[in-house]
């Protein structure tokens, strides 16, 4: 096939033509229509809770406990802190740039434009916490909103490119902190998103305006273009924002549909008519800027797993992202045509299979589908699982598999496990556990290291200085990505003759003003970037109390001293009762435990003599730093200590 045709089975990038019915939420083209829902999505059978993970924080060892935050509020105060004098945007020649997160990191992607009179937010991702980054019952981190907050009145619209949870995850957390300004984005997306505000009932349901890709509308004094760009999901989108002196493009996670090498005359088109602009600014994604050339098609990726369907003689398990709705939807209409039956494992395969099916990019027999539990009326060789869990997170389908406790599902030897994903940046431990726990069970693994059964969805430097040379910005800005994929991204355009004084490579708060179209400066603050993390319904800091007495108790433990005292004289009534969790083993300890008793004694009773009324708070604080120092010295530990004094 050569490069002026168009591929047999591309990435999604158009999807208008074939989704009849789908604009229940959306418009004809041409128009914006806005709409306030809260939800239009069926919930899927069989939704269990959302399980927490882990994130940073640590306690100083000597520092004195305080009070605890409220367990369960919608949002916390940030810590108090030095802000910077950020300068405001004060003319019309002066456009500002800033990657609010996302450029140091992989997740929690959010940029902004602003003007003299409006700000345009772009995408409102979060981070996942690994189980490594300790921080015990942390959910997600997610972008500082400070700044926004601050200039919420000049908020005009928030922009999704896509509904990967990297830039739709933190819409229900941080909506009321911005002034729940209105969403913008194409149909599959809106439908994710709505899909997760469902779990949030007491918010204020979002503002939804449904685009088509290719139209353009106005927020404030700007005009938003949208065009089609290729990712690993349908209704990605790229946007530009027209300025005084130029667009400001933003691709979102892009690839091309490409032919070894050569771009397909479709996505050629869709980029050229993007530099037909004069385009000011470039911010582009950087995921895979580190590796050379161009990368592995999709197309290819879809040949491969259709062939290991036809070829599999027992039970095939398929673990993928669930957000790969082109990889999915390629499975279930392979195993449909060859008879075979389809098993969705994990809530959130069987969500987004709801969701492609309600915005008409699948349709499919019903019977295609079955039920774990229905395996046995079936011949191995007819069964297809299609499996969360394949960045080895401990409750998901497949790690349930390859650790014997999943209800239906033991894997033998005459099954085959395809991980039809890479290892996401953190996960590497998870999913080494997981691939020796499947080996265990003696089952047959391909993985995309050996097999081309897994693409990016994100380009390599050949595919991005590409689109610079396409887009042909005035400047240019990477972003997605660690520091290391923004410098890699950085010395390709160079290396293909983009200036190095025209590209800035920015930090999480980064402030970029560019001036009169000509000048671009780096400020030298940045806005307030401290993390925010997502406990339960709670949005604080990790400086929260919470979160560092939860990482004393996991590193340490806890030492309770229960003590009954005298309100008249200060005396112990008895020998305090001591309870250790996490620290000492105390059948072992009697020694030390003999000694802690007589320094209890000794220090209640000499903090009370002459005190009159007896002060149990002022005799708790005092018994806390005395039993922290004794326990420090006996034991290089620091647990919390918690007298509980009773007075009679």
């Amino acid at each position: 096939m050569n490069n002026e045709q168009k591929t047999n089975r591309p990435f999604y990038r158009r999807h208008n033509n074939r989704r009849q019915g789908g604009d229940q939420i959306g418009t004809h083209r041409g128009e914006v229509k806005k709409t306030t829902v809260s939800s239009s999505v069926p919930r899927s059978a069989n939704s269990p809770q959302r399980s927490k993970s882990g994130g940073n924080s640590r306690r100083h060892p000597q520092r004195r406990r305080q009070g605890s935050a409220p367990a369960l509020t919608h949002r916390l105060n940030i810590t108090n802190e030095k802000n910077p004098v950020i300068p405001e945007v004060m003319d019309e020649d002066t456009v500002r740039i800033i990657p609010v997160s996302g450029v140091e990191e992989i997740g929690r992607n959010m940029n902004i434009v602003e003007t003299k009179d409006d700000i345009i937010v772009i995408d409102a991702g979060f981070q996942f916490v690994s189980e490594e980054s300790n921080a015990p019952g942390i959910n997600y981190i997610l972008p500082n909103t400070q700044y926004l907050e601050e200039r919420k009145h000049k908020i005009r619209g928030l922009v999704i490119t896509h509904g990967h949870l990297d830039h739709i995850g933190g819409i229900p957390f941080i909506m009321e902190r911005i002034g729940n300004p209105p969403i913008y984005t194409q149909y599959l997306t809106s439908l994710m998103v709505l899909k997760r505000q469902e779990e949030f009932p007491q918010m204020e349901p979002v503002k939804m305006n449904v685009i088509k890709e290719g139209e353009s509308f106005t927020l404030g004094k700007l005009k938003v273009k949208t065009f089609p760009v290729t990712h690993s999901i349908p209704d990605a989108m790229g946007v530009s924002i027209e300025t005084k002196h130029g667009d400001i493009v933003i691709t979102g996670d892009i690839k091309l549909v490409h032919e070894e090498g050569k771009v397909v005359v479709e996505e050629r088109e869709s980029w050229e008519k993007v530099g037909q602009n004069k385009n000011l600014v470039l911010l582009c994604d950087s995921t895979n800027a580190d590796r050379g050339g161009f990368s592995t098609s999709e197309a290819k990726v879809y040949e491969t797993l259709e062939n290991i369907i036809r070829a599999a003689t027992g039970r095939l398990i398929i673990g993928t992202f669930a957000s790969q709705f082109d990889r999915l939807i390629s499975v279930i209409k392979t195993c449909e045509e060859l008879g075979k039956k389809v098993v969705m494992e994990g809530r959130s395969i069987k969500t987004n299979i709801d969701i492609a099916i309600l915005a008409k990019l699948l349709e499919v027999k019903p019977q295609t589908f079955i039920n774990a539990s229905d395996m046995g009326d079936y011949p191995n060789d007819k069964i297809v699982i299609l499996s969360t869990g394949a960045q080895g997170e401990e409750f998901a389908a497949l790690m349930r598999m390859a650790t014997d406790k999943h209800k239906f599902i033991a894997l033998n030897e005459r099954d085959t496990v395809v991980l039809s994903s890479s290892v996401i940046p953190g996960n590497e431990i998870a999913v080494q556990k997981l691939k020796d726990n499947i080996y265990r069970r003696n089952v047959k693994v391909i993985n995309y290291q050996g097999s081309h059964v897994h693409s990016s969805g994100h380009g390599n430097a050949g595919e991005l200085v590409w689109v610079h040379q396409t887009v042909k910005p005035k400047f240019l800005i990477p972003v997605h990505g660690h520091h290391f994929h923004l410098k890699s991204h950085m010395y390709a355009a160079i290396e293909n003759g983009f200036p190095r004084e025209k590209i800035v490579v920015p930090d999480n708060g980064t402030i970029i003003d560019i001036k009169n179209g000509t000048e671009m400066i780096r400020q030298s603050v940045k806005i307030p970037t401290e993390l925010l993390m997502v406990d339960g319904f709670t949005v604080g800091t990790k400086q929260e109390v919470v979160l560092r007495d939860r990482m004393t108790l996991a590193q340490d433990g806890m030492f309770v001293i229960i003590a009954t005292v005298n309100n008249k004289t200060g005396k112990l009534r008895k020998s305090p009762d001591i309870i250790s969790r996490g620290f000492v083993y105390l059948r072992e300890n009697q020694q030390l435990l003999s000694e802690a008793r007589v320094l209890i004694k000794r220090t209640v009773e000499k903090t009370t003599e002459r005190m009159n009324p007896i002060d149990l708070d002022y005799v708790k604080e005092q018994l806390t730093e005395v039993v922290s120092g004794f326990l420090m010295q006996k034991t290089q530990k620091t647990p919390m200590v918690i007298p509980v004094l009773i007075g009679v």
